[in-house]
């Protein structure tokens, strides 16, 4: 659903690569055929705290690869934001983040 600036995706390599991050988890969105743009973006907003520009990013990415990154954080802080986001009609998984 997003498109990542150079910089921005650079930083979320050296993000991924960090080995403090091993025992980190990611918030995946998927993508679905049922919610608008504008509905996912102020969910992303609301929930996840990301900007208007992040947000739209985000919905682009995940409209068109299938899925997107929105969140990386501990396992207890990203299950209540994916529960909101069940809650919400979006469909959100969490993963452990893997080299």
């Amino acid at each position: 659903m997003t498109t990542l600036t150079q910089k921005q995706s650079e930083e979320s390599t050296a993000e991924l690569n960090d080995t403090s991050l091993l025992s980190q988890y990611v918030l995946v969105l998927c993508n679905d055929d049922v919610n608008s743009f504008d509905f996912v973006m102020d969910t992303l907003i609301k929930l996840c705290k990301h900007s208007k520009e992040q947000a739209e990013q985000c919905a682009l990415i995940t409209h068109y690869k299938g899925s997107c990154d929105i969140k990386i954080g501990e396992f207890e802080t990203l299950l209540p934001i994916k529960r909101a986001f069940i809650e919400k009609g979006l469909t959100a998984i969490v993963e452990k983040l893997t080299n």
